[in-house]
């Protein structure tokens, strides 16, 4: 089992969303969790987190941050018709999974109105 967590201030997300608009979305989420998000930017600083937070579980980083790490795009965060998040793994990071044997993944977003956390569990 693997644990990775992150905690990011909203507005962060919110600065780089004014000072790149559609460039940052659209290279860090999908554009099934752009829709999702309907620009509600704690939605979104939630799904960055957990972005960072599957990098972490998979013990590496972001590519931008890390040679070995894994796209932004890479990690997909969706609710189901519940609004429970689902973890969906692309490219590098579903190799970095395979790697590890990891096939089951559980995650947990929060956020105030300051601070988006995300939580994931794999196995």
């Amino acid at each position: 089992m693997v644990v990775g967590v992150d905690l990011i201030e909203i507005p962060r997300v919110g600065r780089m969303l004014t000072r790149y608009g559609d460039r940052f979305l659209e290279r860090v989420f999908t554009p099934a969790e752009i829709l999702y998000c309907r620009g509600r930017l704690a939605e979104l600083a939630a799904r960055f987190a957990a972005k960072e937070a599957v990098a972490k579980a998979l013990g590496v980083g972001v590519r931008m941050m890390a040679r070995d790490g894994i796209h932004w795009q890479d990690v997909e965060v969706i609710g189901d018709v519940r609004g429970k998040p689902h973890v969906r793994l692309y490219g590098r990071a579903a190799e970095r999974a395979g790697e590890l044997d990891l096939t089951e993944w559980a995650i947990s977003l929060s956020h105030t109105r300051e601070h988006a956390i995300a939580f994931v569990v794999a196995q």
